[in-house]
């Protein structure tokens, strides 16, 4: 079979073999910002929806132990769909992309392991024989202290998928796996804010590493959240994170050093203004990220609709923010997906679905060359084609938004406004490995728009590309140009995907 047309390439893509995974460049969000619902889709029946055997029902697998006598490879069993799976495990599959070891996903779904495959062919025993020399050296005549066996398996893992050179595939800790499912899933713990980069003067700044010229400051806070307690407002400059300061650290890493455990305290160094720096002091708590974030425009006839992430609530919260404007007779809408680095495959699909009433949504491709055409779900709020849309991107738009771009594209149903997206064009399984071993993301297939183009670092060029950076809160060019499409002036109003939004923002904690 082949693939689509590349529009990188201008020619048809050969079918594919187990297919190489392509490095794609590191991603550089203008800024993400944080609405005010939590949603994503529960998984359904989608070719997505990975069923493999919970821990309790899993066949006993090889592991990496003490080689065997034989020095055979470990031996691999067979998922549903016919895929070897190393590993009794849990899985997660999500389009979007990853910040470090943070991400917006969440859901999965569980299956029965099928029985372990009889045998190990000799050409995989072989393979494997100078691994098994290498842990028999190690573990029998190390000299240099004790050896942790457990370490040795975690970096042999972790060893494997870095090889692949695949940004969006990598072995997690037991702790890193965990705080990524918990951010993933829209819920966390930590302070509840939104941050993002500024100048010296507090103008939007798109910039990395924090320093003087480059500031970390709070874009907004969750209400009823640590930092809506403690008084943190839009504009505070975060200079310090318990007593160290930000200098030299990214948005991300910043994020991470305020997030931490339920109940334990965080102090922050505060610029506020001119005034002289304050200290906060805040108790982390568990938070609920809000995912969703609605309001009008024109005078009440635009109905806009800023989607932060695509966890299994936001598609729900999603549904009823389009349903209210339907109901309340606007024939207008827009839907922002700027600073969106995506979430659930399912959860893309359903938000999709509520402008599409049938046909494809995507295309899902294995490693094997298979193609699979996922459709929209019946019942959209927002379907008839009377009701005009827009939808708002940049390059900070990538994976599960791109899905929903290219979908809305290509079917015709919607203009599409702003700066080029991010161009991921790949699928990824979260996969729990057994004994508290942690875990690991791989890319497993890739996924094609409706005219079967495969957008992977190419991203998807705007129907109107609007270049005009905001200068100043409260203005923003491309929600201006979406309303100018839509038959409206400018919104004349700051709110949330507008100009008030920081560049390289995220959810502070």
């Amino acid at each position: 079979m082949t693939l689509p047309t590349d529009p990188a390439e201008g020619a048809a893509i050969p079918a594919l073999e187990p297919f190489p995974v392509s490095p794609v460049d590191p991603l550089s969000p203008s800024w993400a910002e944080v609405p005010a619902l939590p949603t994503p889709g529960a998984p359904a029946s989608g070719p997505r929806e990975t069923a493999v055997a919970p821990p309790s029902e899993a066949a006993a697998g090889p592991g990496l132990p003490t080689a065997p006598a034989a020095l055979t490879a470990p031996t691999p069993s067979v998922a549903r769909h016919g895929h070897a799976n190393p590993f009794p495990m849990l899985a997660v599959a999500i389009v979007a992309i990853l910040a470090g070891s943070t991400l917006f996903l969440s859901g999965w779904t569980l299956g029965r392991q099928t029985s372990l495959t009889p045998g190990t062919p000799v050409s995989d025993a072989q393979a494997w024989q100078p691994f098994w020399d290498t842990y028999d050296a190690v573990t029998q005549r190390y000299a240099g202290g004790p050896v942790n066996r457990e370490a040795l398996i975690q970096g042999a893992i972790k060893g494997m998928i870095a090889a692949l050179g695949d940004p969006f595939s990598q072995y997690l800790t037991p702790d890193e796996f965990k705080q990524s499912l918990s951010g993933i899933s829209g819920r966390f713990s930590g302070i509840g804010t939104t941050v993002g980069t500024v100048d010296p003067n507090g103008s939007i700044a798109t910039c990395s590493p924090l320093s003087g010229n480059c500031r970390l400051a709070v874009e907004s806070t969750i209400p009823g959240s640590p930092a809506a307690r403690a008084g943190l407002t839009a504009g505070d400059v975060i200079a310090a994170i318990d007593g160290t300061s930000v200098d030299g650290m990214t948005v991300d890493q910043a994020t991470q050093k305020i997030r931490g455990p339920k109940g334990v305290p965080v102090t922050l160094g505060i610029i506020r203004g001119t005034s002289a720096p304050i200290t906060v002091a805040l108790v982390r708590a568990d938070i609920l990220q809000p995912e969703v974030f609605t309001k009008t425009l024109a005078g009440g006839a635009v109905g806009y609709i800023k989607l932060a992430g695509f966890s299994d609530q936001s598609s729900v919260d999603f549904a009823k923010a389009v349903l209210a404007d339907v109901t309340a007779g606007r024939k207008a809408l827009i839907l922002d997906l700027r600073g969106n680095g995506g979430g659930f495959v399912t959860a893309a699909r359903d938000i999709a679905s509520q402008f599409l009433a049938s046909g494809p949504v995507f295309y899902e491709q294995d490693a094997s060359g298979n193609l699979t055409e996922v459709t929209a779900e019946p019942g959209g709020g927002a379907t008839d084609p009377s009701i005009k849309l827009v939808v708002l991107v940049d390059g900070g738009t990538a994976s599960a938004s791109e899905i929903v771009t290219g979908a809305l594209h290509d079917r015709g149903r919607a203009t599409i406004i702003g700066t080029k997206t991010y161009g991921k064009g790949t699928v990824q399984q979260w996969v729990q490995l057994e004994n508290d071993s942690g875990g690991f993301r791989l890319t497993v297939a890739r996924w094609l728009t409706p005219d079967k183009v495969w957008i992977n670092r190419v991203g998807i060029t705007p129907d109107i590309v609007v270049t005009q950076q905001p200068t100043k809160p409260g203005d923003d060019p491309v929600l201006n140009a979406g309303l100018s499409a839509l038959g409206f002036g400018s919104s004349g109003a700051s709110g949330p995907g507008g100009g008030t939004g920081y560049a390289g923002a995220g959810v502070g904690g």
